[in-house]
């Protein structure tokens, strides 16, 4: 949003200098991006013409003697037609910076003659598009003064950044509103005298589409003469990076900015009939007026006459019916739009204008028809013409018991406002008459008593982002002074090295460097995801569907973080990069509510990217990623996030993206599910469109069981046996389909004190076992604690060990 000064003050009568200015506008939340003082034009001055004679080699050029009010005319050779002597016009000294083209001035010769400055054109100052002469002033025009002090273009340009929340400081009335409300002056009257019509007007208004014009008003300005706008007008467009372009549009530019308002001139000669507010129809178009063509759909809203649509409502107008030099008479448009659907249509048509930006955010509902009456105003003042009564018709009903409803049929929203609030949200002790008076200035007005704890406001029509009582909060913090806040000292914990990170935010941060450790390097996906990726996954159902997704694929959030890191390996394999193992630690998404989305650390390895390195080797082929590197990876995350990793369990079969006998399932106890891994389902990589060895896992990081709140930070003791440990292997024959894990844990379990590890070294199938049967060698680690183990109580633990096994298992000591 960018203003002049001059500009700010027609709102704001204020002795503030520009610095004071600035620095407030940022203070209450209209931050200052940039500040244009017109440096630039200071160089020039009004200069005069005393003689011009012809260029002694050259027929197009001429050598002019100029007196610049320094008492010592100079020499300066000029090319433009209208170079004469008494030309009163701009000159530029050797040395100043000309902005036009950009080029700094040196004393030269040209065509050997020495030309000590320059005459300057309106484009090379930026004025205007004009290069057919240099600029021609007035006979009176004070030469040896600035030519941007007399020509009033030294007025400093203001450029705010405004979030979408501030509809209201899209006019500079409305900036001008929150400077006088934070005590930088007194804000002039807004409030706009309704013109006096003739007749009614003779084009009516049909709103078929309520729902998206909850208002329209329209009036007809006959005999009206339309040229050139006023200098100043044309001044304060260029300024802020508008052209000028006649004084019809000119007008309905500068009450966009000026209130927040936009407006739309139609030319009524072109229009047929009268107008009615509907739906787009399928395959309609639009010959708009930056000269392209648009094709409409049902969930756009237009204007439309007998011809068809004139107008894209809210966001830009039709060739059609524009206005031009021979327009004579004019129907002056003052309209409210739905923001949604004017975000919308413009996003899908891609126009961006003024008037879009506006809407879309919100405009005034109530200064609708003094907006109107505004741009009526105008244009008997510089174009002439005869107006005609308003036409206002409302699309929305004008009255609800026990509401306050304004002229528009705006329903003004109420506030409870605890006073208590700004001291517990901010820390800023502002007192009940400054509250009450900030909230006044901005145009909240209290509602019955103000001397209770809770006082009751009004919000304005101009502030539709107001919803709640945190809302206010902010008002009075940012008009008091967001650097009144002092400064405050981080609580300090109780206890040395006192915990600041939550449990969660601990094992996130553990399971990152576990899997970097491994050689994984890390990905950061989109959280959103194609629909059929999301299905594959577990996902789809409608509430992950996003209502405005970024791109018409990405339409689902996340039920895992395997499609992304799916798709991220394929993409480094399209360009040459086949070995790649990468993770991710983020949320998935399994509803719509606060408890659905969980911590999740996944990752996945494509073709020979396995622990110990990738890439061909001299000694023989590389082996390719399988599913015990990514069970390995499950395990090393596991751990590192705090699970019992050797009271886990881990059952074959995983979910159906994994292959179905080259999966599992990690579980702790029958019912909890930490992780899954596994290689991936040809039929899963088939719908991603990705090829290659490729395997990944999933681990459930809030799943985690809490460890168990110790007594005292200090470290368990460190017992060490002073006894030899004693290995012994086991065989047992069991069915095939017995696990290996449940015949070790079975083994475990038989003492828990003595039998420190047991690992598989052996697994044999044959004939001589009998059919469905296999033999698992196992050795068992042995740690005596309190004295040597005799025989005997080898033997004991022996039985024991046999005795679980064949229980759990039905397995046999292998003769």
């Amino acid at each position: 949003m960018k203003f002049t000064l001059s500009w700010l003050k027609d709102h704001l009568e204020t002795e503030a200098s520009l610095d004071e200015i600035v620095e407030r506008l940022t203070m209450i939340g209209l931050e200052v991006e940039s500040v244009d003082d017109k440096a630039a034009l200071k160089p020039f001055v009004i200069a005069r013409v005393l003689t011009a004679e012809k260029h002694p080699d050259a027929d197009k050029l001429k050598v002019l003697i100029v007196d610049t009010g320094s008492g010592d005319p100079v020499q300066v050779v000029c090319g433009a037609p209208n170079a004469r002597a008494g030309l009163v016009g701009a000159f530029a000294a050797p040395g100043a910076w000309i902005p036009g083209i950009d080029v700094t001035l040196s004393v030269g010769k040209i065509r050997g003659v020495e030309s000590r400055g320059m005459m300057c054109s309106e484009r090379e100052l930026q004025l205007s598009d004009e290069h057919d002469g240099i600029i021609d002033l007035p006979e009176d025009a004070p030469v040896g003064t600035s030519f941007a002090q007399w020509a009033k273009l030294d007025d400093p340009v203001i450029e705010i950044g405004l979030t979408p929340n501030r509809p209201d400081a899209t006019g500079v009335h409305g900036i001008a509103r929150d400077l006088a409300a934070a005590g930088l002056g007194t804000l002039k009257p807004g409030a706009v005298e309704p013109v006096e019509g003739k007749g009614e007007c003779p084009v009516k208004v049909a709103i078929e589409a309520p729902d998206m014009c909850p208002g329209f008003a329209l009036r007809l300005v006959r005999g009206v003469k339309n040229g050139p706008s006023p200098k100043w007008l044309q001044q304060r467009l260029v300024a802020i990076g508008l052209r000028p372009i006649n004084a019809l549009v000119d007008i309905t530019n500068y009450v966009t900015f000026d209130r927040g308002r936009p407006l739309h001139v139609f030319d009524a000669a072109k229009v047929k009939g009268n107008l009615v507010v509907r739906r787009a129809r399928a395959g309609e178009k639009v010959l708009a007026l930056d000269g392209y063509e648009y094709e409409l759909t049902p969930e756009m809203c237009v204007i439309a006459d007998d011809n068809g649509v004139e107008s894209i409502a809210g966001i830009m107008g039709g060739e059609l019916s524009g206005c031009d030099e021979s327009t004579t008479d004019v129907l002056i448009e003052s309209a409210l739009w739905d923001p949604m659907v004017t975000a919308r249509t413009g996003r899908e048509l891609g126009i961006i204008t003024d008037a879009r930006y506006r809407f879309e955010r919100g405009v005034d509902p109530e200064f609708m028809g003094a907006g109107l009456e505004l741009g009526t105003r105008m244009v008997l003042e510089f174009c002439g013409g005869t107006p005609t009564g308003p036409e206002i018709v409302l699309g929305t009903p004008t009255s609800t018991e026990g509401e306050i409803v304004g002229e528009t049929g705006h329903h003004y929203r109420e506030v409870d406002f605890p006073l208590a609030e700004t001291k517990r949200l901010t820390g800023l002790d502002v007192d009940r008459a400054e509250s009450i008076d900030i909230l006044r200035r901005l145009g909240f007005m209290p509602k019955g008593a103000t001397d209770g704890e809770n006082v009751r406001f009004v919000v304005p029509s101009w502030r539709p982002d107001v919803e709640g009582k945190a809302d206010l909060v902010e008002e009075v913090m940012r008009i008091h002074g967001v650097d009144e806040i002092a400064p405050q000292a981080m609580v300090s914990h109780d206890a040395v090295n006192g915990r600041i990170l939550t449990t969660l935010q601990l094992r996130t941060r553990a399971a990152r460097r576990a899997l970097a450790v491994r050689g994984m390097m890390e990905a950061v996906t989109w959280s959103f995801i194609p629909e059929k990726h999301a299905a594959l996954f577990g996902g789809g159902q409608p509430r992950l569907k996003l209502s405005n997704p970024i791109a018409a694929e990405m339409s689902d959030m996340r039920p895992s973080l395997l499609p992304g890191l799916i798709a991220a390996a394929q993409r480094n394999a399209d360009r040459g990069f086949n070995d790649v193992a990468l993770f991710e630690v983020s949320g998935t998404y399994e509803g719509d509510g606060p408890d659905d989305q969980r911590r999740v650390a996944s990752g996945v390895r494509r073709g020979t990217a396995t622990l110990e390195g990738a890439g061909r080797h001299w000694a023989g082929n590389a082996p390719t990623v399988g599913v015990f590197d990514a069970k390995a990876d499950a395990l090393a995350a596991l751990e590192a996030c705090g699970a019992p990793v050797d009271k886990l369990t881990v059952e074959a079969g995983g979910p159906d993206w994994y292959h179905p006998g080259r999966s599992g399932t990690i579980k702790l106890g029958p019912k909890v599910v930490l992780g899954t891994f596994g290689e991936f389902h040809p039929k899963t990589l088939e719908a991603l469109d990705v090829s290659g060895p490729l395997c990944g896992f999933e681990i459930f990081v809030d799943a985690v069981p809490e460890p168990k709140a110790k007594a005292t930070r200090t470290k368990a003791r460190l017992d060490l046996s002073p006894f030899q440990a004693v290995r012994r292997d086991f065989a047992f024959v069991v069915e095939k389909d017995v696990e290996a894990g449940v015949l070790t844990r079975a083994v475990a379990a038989a003492d828990r004190k003595l039998i420190t590890n047991v690992s598989v070294f052996d697994v044999f199938e044959g004939a001589s076992l009998g059919e469905g049967r296999k033999s698992v060698a196992i050795e068992v680690q042995i740690q005596p604690v309190e004295k040597t183990l005799t025989d005997e109580d080898f033997e004991a633990l022996a039985g024991r060990i046999v005795e679980n096994v064949k229980k759990q298992t039905g397995g046999v000591l292998r003769g």
